[in-house]
């Protein structure tokens, strides 16, 4: 396969974006103030190019191999053997999505056990009743038989966002295993309706606990009301479209606020983040959010943007490939189209540098040798691979 090789270099410039607005995929359009500035240092990084995909959205590497799989919006999956180049489909038993607005096929995740199991997990957004919609995941079995042929089976829903609303935004529906195998963490927006994430009686607008199987898990904050309360890790969340452990086994969110206040957050069980009450941000219309400052009973996110960087995803790197940058949390954006590092201190983020890319990108991850892969967003987008130079 031809690769082009550019170099990439970063630009402290004015950056601006409103985060989760009509924009395409509801997730970034143009602001007015500038952004902070970071070092104007050259990028430690080459990217190669490879492939053409249709609105990817999320990136996973099968365990064990050199396959990365992609979920494309509209409800397709395909890979990408990043040893030698060939290209692969999943058919079989994939869900039907609801495509539309942000809505369509969602994460894709390998189940701890996959080695044995070959379960993987998907989310979408799926059609109810009456024009309206909301996120489900569900397993199957993956069996690839070919270099270039997947096909799922076994497969059924085993968790769904209630209730379903109308409107095409904040699936969220980002999956996360718990380092020790055992939970899966599941992130339901509030599907642009605010006030459902305060509502413990909803699991829109939250981070949920659950088995493997998709039932809640035993001894979560809200056990005791029973029903979909039983899933819910914390709540008071937006529109979480990246969900990671670090290292120490802590668990982080990151968020896109409205106009301003794009947030990552230290998740903790049973606390509440204060969505729609509190937010760095301030509406679309320009009315005023208060502040969490103002409100010390919410939980307040490690760090804040305003203007917004509209992330896609993240990942807390390994430093492997680039030392320096070991356990910071690296998060592709897609209204200012760039490639965002944090520090994290302690409980607190401190954003160290920002490079710039000619378009939209959505989800990031790392390789097994520390090289990073990211897909940019929308029709013809490429996959991006920044090696060391």
């Amino acid at each position: 396969m031809r690769q082009i090789v550019t170099s990439v270099f970063i630009l402290a410039s004015a950056l601006a974006a409103a985060s989760c607005s009509a924009a395409p995929a509801g997730d970034s359009s143009a602001a007015s103030t500038p952004a902070p500035t970071t070092p104007d240092t050259a990028a430690p990084y080459q990217v190669s190019t490879h492939g053409n995909f249709n609105q990817p959205w999320a990136l996973a590497f099968e365990p064990g191999t050199s396959r990365l799989f992609i979920t494309q919006r509209q409800g397709t999956v395909v890979f990408f053997d990043t040893a030698t180049g060939t290209n692969g489909t999943v058919t079989g038993a994939l869900p039907t999505v609801d495509y539309g607005g942000q809505g369509g096929l969602g994460d894709i995740a390998f189940a701890p056990d996959y080695a044995t199991s070959k379960q993987i997990y998907l989310t979408w957004s799926e059609a109810g009743e009456g024009d309206t919609r909301g996120a489900a995941m569900g397993r199957g079995k993956l069996e690839c038989g070919s270099n270039n042929a997947c096909t799922l089976s076994d497969f059924s829903v085993i968790w769904r966002q209630t209730p379903k609303v109308n409107g095409r935004g904040h699936f969220s529906h980002r999956i996360a295993f718990s380092p020790d195998g055992k939970y899966l963490f599941l992130t339901s927006g509030d599907r642009q309706k605010g006030d459902p994430a305060q509502d413990l009686t909803t699991n829109l607008g939250k981070v949920l606990r659950l088995n493997l199987d998709g039932t809640p898990a035993a001894g979560n904050p809200f056990a005791d009301r029973g029903g979909v309360s039983a899933e819910i890790w914390s709540y008071g969340h937006r529109s979480v479209l990246g969900l990671k452990f670090d290292s120490q086994g802590r668990l982080w969110e990151l968020e896109h606020g409205p106009k301003g206040g794009d947030e990552l957050n230290l998740i903790e069980p049973g606390k509440n983040y204060g969505w729609p009450i509190v937010s760095n941000g301030v509406n679309y219309d320009n009315s005023d959010i208060p502040d969490h400052s103002t409100r010390p009973e919410f939980q307040a996110p490690a760090i804040s943007w305003n203007p917004v960087i509209a992330p896609g995803n993240f990942i807390f790197y390994s430093g492997r490939m680039w030392p320096e940058w070991r356990g910071e949390a690296i998060m592709p954006g897609l209204g200012p189209k760039l490639l965002v590092r944090v520090a994290i201190d302690g409980t607190q983020g401190r954003e160290v540098a920002r490079y710039n890319f000619d378009k939209r990108l959505r989800d990031v991850i790392e390789a097994p040798d520390g090289s990073m892969w990211i897909a940019e967003d929308g029709v013809d987008a490429k996959l991006l691979h920044l090696t060391r130079p």
